[in-house]
């Protein structure tokens, strides 16, 4: 394959093109976009539907599809209306990282969309929102124990995809057969997670940005309150939990690293006894690697910061029978002041400068010419 290629008559490194459809943590960067690729390659395509719906389709019919085309594509039963999002041989690599099960059955691309597919299509979509207000009226007058989150429409109409949330198990055989009769479509019911459910609604999170499970986190890992314990976090359920009112999945992110620094510390059940008392652990700043005592077990009192290492050092000691005068060795030391830049100089300089310049105004002092002579000012 040849390498040298042109994109736009000049070269280039990677291509605009592979920029597509940015929705949400669905979003595929086609970092081949714009490479001439030999021919037959593949024949799948990657099709986004509403949401965190995208499926792969087989182009059987050998349409020039380009990333953002809208096609029609085969359902059960059907068809539905979806967005191309991938092509060329990076589609294979996503089939295997979607784990997909041996002997799933590729469903084809029909063709692009017509002007009476897109009518139908967005016919479909205008009804999504009645259609889950009155669904959920409907569980509730049957008394089940479930949340209807969202409605998703086929693109012909002709199927409906309600996604809920339940704590337990929910018997809706009559809750089909209910819905079949009122919106006279194929239902299908899909269970999804609390953090599945922010993650389609989205939101701004506790630190200004947009929610992990709604930008790029397809995968939930279960959070537990150890992760808290181990960042000496507040055992504060408020602070804990995000918006899905589970604990955040956040909590994981440096969960590692303060475990590795934890290692460091001294054991929190260990007293370091000195010559004039006794020392017990207060708290401790893991990252730093600081760790405070106090002379009380229960109340703050007479308190000291000292290193990790000094800690150590301390315990060392006490195995080997030996008391330190004081619990911190650097304690004559002057603390390191933080510098301020407006400390530097005085604000007042540019005010001497121009008094300066007002003396020699008045006192006109004699200038020396080139052989360093004394110049008088000329007589007037």
């Amino acid at each position: 394959m040849n390498t040298d290629f042109k994109i736009g008559g000049c070269l280039r490194g990677f291509s605009a093109c592979g920029c597509g459809r940015q929705d949400k943590q669905l979003n595929t960067y086609d970092y081949l976009a714009g490479v001439p690729l030999p021919e037959g390659v593949s024949d799948l395509v990657e099709v986004q539907f509403k949401n965190t719906r995208k499926g792969y389709f087989r182009n059987d019919n050998h349409l020039t599809l380009a990333k953002g085309d809208i096609v029609a594509v085969e359902a059960t039963p059907g068809h539905d209306i979806g967005v191309v999002t991938l092509t060329g041989q990076l589609v294979p690599l996503q089939i295997k990282k979607a784990c997909l099960k041996p002997g799933t059955e590729i469903k084809r691309v029909y063709r692009k969309v017509r002007p009476l597919d897109m009518e139908k299509y967005e016919e479909a979509k205008a009804r999504e929102q009645d259609t889950m207000i009155r669904s959920r009226q409907i569980a509730k007058s049957l008394g089940l124990d479930m949340k209807i989150g969202d409605v998703e429409y086929q693109g012909d109409g002709g199927k409906a995809i309600f996604y809920y949330i339940a704590d337990a198990r929910v018997d809706f055989r009559k809750l089909i057969k209910v819905l079949a009769e009122e919106f006279h479509v194929r239902i299908e019911m899909r269970q999804i997670g609390a953090r599945q459910e922010a993650g389609r609604i989205g939101g701004i999170g506790p630190c200004g940005r947009e929610l992990c499970c709604a930008t790029w986190m397809k995968n939930f890992n279960s959070v537990s309150t150890a992760a808290a314990r181990f960042q000496d976090l507040s055992p504060n359920p408020q602070k804990l939990a995000g918006q899905c009112a589970k604990l955040k999945c956040c909590l994981n992110y440096e969960t590692d690293t303060y475990m590795e620094a934890s290692r460091q510390l001294p054991p929190r059940d260990v007293t370091l006894e000195t010559a004039d008392a006794t020392f017990y652990f207060f708290k401790a700043d893991i990252l730093a690697g600081l760790v405070t005592y106090s002379t009380d077990k229960r109340l703050a009192a007479n308190l000291v910061t000292i290193s990790a290492t000094r800690a150590h050092e301390v315990i060392r000691l006490n195995k080997q029978g030996d008391k330190p005068l004081s619990l911190d060795n650097s304690s004559s030391a002057a603390p390191a002041r933080p510098i301020d830049l407006a400390e530097q100089d005085d604000l007042t300089r540019f005010d001497k400068v121009k008094r300066r310049r007002k003396n020699n105004k008045k006192g006109q002092r004699p200038r020396r010419n080139g052989q360093g002579d004394a110049e008088t000012p000329a007589a007037q």
